[in-house]
């Protein structure tokens, strides 16, 4: 038996055999089926409703799914959106009178941050040095600094965790297209000693004139013989906190092209009391910077002062060191520059180190540099002369 299919008929049939599954799919069926003009047996119609009733289905899910699809990926793209990776990285070519000639991928640094909200941060740095590390091996692989960062006001935050010392002008910024030569200066590496970091919990401030301060409690140095400083350095590594130590920095900014700092440093016991001959040191740390146009002029000076028998029998208690830097940028992809450094780690002035630096820097793009140095470097009465090459790169 054949029939015609009236507007109300077909009513009737879509919502006897029709499921509601969406409001899309009934309405697309409704449409389909007002269109339609042609005669069809109950079995044929049944059979059409069947096969459009299967078609709206998958295209119902086909739908929900890509919704569930476009949600997951714009969240993932939030999450990525505030997590945040960099690094640096440099390769140097020594060749040092009365040395072997090296080649040394000193430094491979990676940078890890995250942004939680517009107030809460995390920070991390990871590094490799000297390209292969394990036993037997020349490098080492260390985490530098690992913190969250807390924005208490606009002016004020807080961060607890593994930090660098706010000390110098090379330990917090060390990426190698900043600073001109292949090797960090003497002086900030022996004296300071960069690169420095610490766990422990800090305060961080800035005013609207350009003054900022830095208030840090963290873990103090382990010198294994009570003058040692480098040697002291426990990198939070199971670092023993029976005396701590207390830094505080105040930094001026507030001239375009001008910084000037100081940092006091106060160790309660270089040894950890672990040394009954060592005791207290108190490290004095300033420089200043000056830029203008294409002409920059840095000067560092500091000092240690060391208490206990071990550091004076040794003619250690007093450490010091300072260095000039003039350098040109001659465009903006070149640059020259001289240093002259001095520092002594002993109170006997035969003991005294000098090093005079004079060479080229080269940016292809202001994140990579090239360069070349040369060195006339006396420790003590030995001669260390010779020349440095060296690529790096940041981002």
């Amino acid at each position: 038996m054949s029939l015609k299919i009236n507007t109300n008929l077909k009513n009737q049939l879509t919502a006897n055999f029709i499921p509601r599954k969406t409001a899309l799919s009934t309405a697309v069926a409704i449409a389909l089926f007002a269109g339609s003009s042609h005669a069809a047996t109950m079995p044929e119609l049944q059979s059409e409703i069947n096969t459009l009733q299967s078609q709206m289905n998958a295209l119902a899910d086909k739908m929900e799914t890509q919704t569930r699809v476009s949600s997951e990926s714009s969240a993932h793209s939030q999450v990525a959106s505030k997590t945040h990776i960099g690094g640096y990285g440099e390769l140097h070519y020594n060749n040092i009178e009365g040395k072997t000639p090296e080649v040394d991928f000193h430094r491979f640094v990676l940078f890890f941050g995250h942004d939680f909200n517009e107030k809460i941060r995390f920070f991390s740095e990871f590094e490799l040095e000297h390209s292969i590390a394990g036993d037997g091996q020349n490098g080492e692989v260390e985490l530098e600094q690992a913190y969250i960062e807390m924005d208490l006001t606009k002016q004020l935050k807080t961060r607890v965790g593994m930090t660098l010392v706010p000390v110098g002008i090379l330990n917090e910024t060390h990426e190698p297209n900043t600073f001109y030569g292949t090797e960090r200066n003497p002086v900030e590496k022996e004296i300071i000693p960069a690169t420095w970091w610490s766990a422990g919990a800090s305060l961080n401030g800035i005013t609207n004139s350009g003054l900022s301060y830095d208030l840090v409690v963290s873990e103090g140095l382990n010198t294994p013989d009570g003058f040692n400083i480098r040697k002291g350095r426990q990198k939070s590594s199971k670092a023993i906190a029976s005396d701590l130590a207390y830094t505080g920095r105040l930094k001026y900014t507030g001239i375009p092209g001008l910084e000037l700092a100081a940092t006091a440093r106060h160790e309660s016991n270089i040894s950890q009391s672990q040394l009954t001959d060592a005791g207290a040191a108190t490290l004095l740390e300033t420089h200043i910077i000056y830029s203008k146009e294409n002409f920059t002029a840095k000067a560092l000076y500091a000092q240690w002062d060391i208490e206990g028998n071990a550091a004076k029998s040794n003619n250690a208690d007093k450490q010091y060191g300072y260095y000039l830097e003039p350098s040109y940028k001659i465009s903006e992809n070149w640059g020259v520059f001289a240093r002259y450094n001095e520092w002594n780690t002993t109170t006997i002035d035969a003991n005294k180190n000098t090093q005079t630096d004079f060479g080229v820097n080269y940016w292809p793009h202001k994140q990579v540099v090239f360069k070349a140095d040369y060195q006339l470097k006396k420790v003590g009465s030995t001669e260390q002369n010779g020349i440095n090459l060296g690529v790096g790169y940041s981002f």
